[in-house]
């Protein structure tokens, strides 16, 4: 089926722009938050307070952000999101602008920032089956998949590079925020059936609490979930930090690059994404998913130890490049078998929970990461996060039971073939 056929459906159409171009903002916040960081301070411990403050309040409010997904409608839930956080931003750019910011502000507005995500994240994710049909649902993650990089990792650190270099760090946090407004009028315009009535059992809802437990036993009855989830909160622990943190103080303190240096190592990821993207819009789902994820994932996240072990800008770009281009081969294929196999009522909440257990110990890691630096340097930490979250990862695949999911799925679950619906998963 062409990519074409998924966005004649008006309301995908209109979620798929507002989300092009919301991720070019975030592309260019990237680069802006960094430097910014690293202009206030030439350690790592600047960029890993933020990512802490950041990720505190996201992994706080993720499983309350889950069950307001499933309660009311995510259309609304996610406007909500998107208009919090172009006020932020443009707070941010306004103080970034009058030479007045100070680290602590930062952090503030960024713990916000993270809340409101909380939110937005598992709406998001729950929101798709509601607005395709299940037949299209490969399609329509791959072809995000396929612009998701373009603009965030490409496209967006490009146009955050020249913004910073040209019209200062303020002019960057603008254009975010104004990027939040057009996903936000996007999200608006959105026909009556996307708002995503919510889910009434009996005609009564259920206590979020016991929503929440619902949520949770779901989960814990399918190995195929709490096992990738717990094997992403551990990978995620050992790299992720380094990884945020570290890259860009290779770039700017080790190479002695620039911001536009800094857009084009992440903008190299961002082609690797978009091949891998393009490879599976051609060629669909792999018939061993699971097998399929843990395997790229592994490769992808063994890529960290790349940018440590880098000794030029064309070598942190093919790092870039190869850890993008396993990890959205990775997402494409488990988004996919989320939004196929759990049950549509249920997703909000799943989603919330995949979301808090694999990000649940990213304020550690970025907390460890400064002092992990400062006692081994940049480079082993890099080198040593690439190789254990490469382990850790690898392990996940291993739980008794992972890979009985493969076998509940046709063997060539292509885009435009629909996988038998709701089957239940071995645990």
């Amino acid at each position: 089926m062409a990519p074409s056929s998924v966005l004649a459906n008006r309301d995908f159409r209109l979620l798929f722009t507002g989300r092009c171009v919301s991720l070019l903002g975030d592309g260019a916040f990237l680069v802006a938050m960094a430097w910014q960081a690293y202009t206030l301070s030439n350690a790592p411990t600047a960029l890993s307070l933020l990512g802490i403050a950041m990720t505190v309040p996201l992994v706080a409010l993720l499983l309350f952000g889950g069950v307001v997904s499933d309660r009311h409608g995510r259309r609304n839930v996610m406007l909500t999101a998107d208009l919090v956080r172009a006020v932020l931003l443009a707070l941010l750019a306004a103080l970034a602008a009058s030479g007045t910011l100070r680290l602590w502000q930062m952090m503030v507005i960024v713990a916000i920032y993270g809340g409101a995500q909380a939110f937005f994240d598992p709406a998001s994710d729950a929101i798709l089956p509601e607005l395709v049909p299940d037949s299209q649902l490969a399609e329509a993650n791959a072809l995000e998949q396929v612009v998701r990089p373009l603009a965030l990792r490409l496209a967006g650190p490009a146009i955050g590079g020249v913004l910073v270099g040209v019209l200062g760090l303020g002019a960057a946090f603008m254009a975010d925020a104004a990027t939040f407004l057009v996903s936000a009028g996007t999200l608006w315009s959105m026909s009556a059936r996307a708002s995503g009535a919510p889910w009434v059992a009996g005609a009564q809802l259920e206590r979020a609490t016991a929503q929440a437990r619902e949520g949770w036993s779901y989960v814990r009855g399918h190995v195929w979930l709490w096992g990738t989830f717990a094997s992403a909160g551990i990978a995620y622990l050992l790299f992720m930090g380094p990884a945020e943190v570290l890259l860009p103080f290779m770039v700017k303190h080790v190479l002695r690059g620039s911001g536009v240096q800094l857009g084009l190592v992440l903008g190299a990821g961002g082609l690797g994404s978009v091949a891998a993207a393009l490879a599976m819009t051609r060629s669909g789902l792999p018939a061993r998913s699971m097998t399929f994820i843990y395997a790229v994932w592994t490769l992808g996240t063994l890529a960290i130890a790349g940018y440590g072990l880098a000794n030029a800008m064309w070598e942190l770009m093919l790092a870039s490049v190869a850890f993008n281009l396993l990890e959205t081969a990775g997402t494409i294929v488990w988004a996919t078998m989320k939004q196929r196999h759990v049950p549509g009522q249920m997703l909000g909440r799943v989603s919330s929970l995949d979301w808090l257990i694999s990000i649940g110990l990213l304020p550690v890691s970025f907390a460890l990461t400064a002092p992990l630096s400062a006692a081994f340097g940049v480079r082993a930490t890099l080198i040593g996060a690439g190789v254990a979250g490469a382990a850790a990862t690898l392990g996940g695949l291993l739980l008794p039971g992972m890979r009985a999911v493969d076998r509940q799925m046709q063997p060539d679950a292509r885009p435009g073939i629909s996988p038998p619906a709701s089957v239940a998963q071995a645990s």
